[in-house]
């Protein structure tokens, strides 16, 4: 799976979590940037990724992601890591 397949399996992710089907997602995106992204949102989008691309993310790595600095790009570039593409 290429890096645009990623990004687009991604935002229909995202579109679903957060049930807007206009999300655009964008490597600066934080949860400030979408309306609804709290905690628990933050799970159900971890559990969907894992989910419909077939991946498990190491607690380490779901920590990491809530850490300063963290974005929808360092999420895209996590699963491309898990994803080995």
């Amino acid at each position: 799976m290429d890096d645009v397949d990623v990004r687009k399996r991604l935002q229909k992710i995202f579109r679903d979590v957060f049930g807007d089907p206009t999300i655009e997602i964008r490597d600066d995106m934080t949860a400030k940037d979408i309306e609804g992204w709290d905690s628990l949102a933050h799970v159900d989008l971890i559990i969907a990724v894992e989910q419909k691309m077939k991946m498990k993310f190491a607690v380490a790595d779901i920590s990491l992601l809530k850490e300063p600095g963290q974005n929808v790009g360092s999420f895209l570039r996590l699963i491309q890591q898990r994803l080995g593409s």
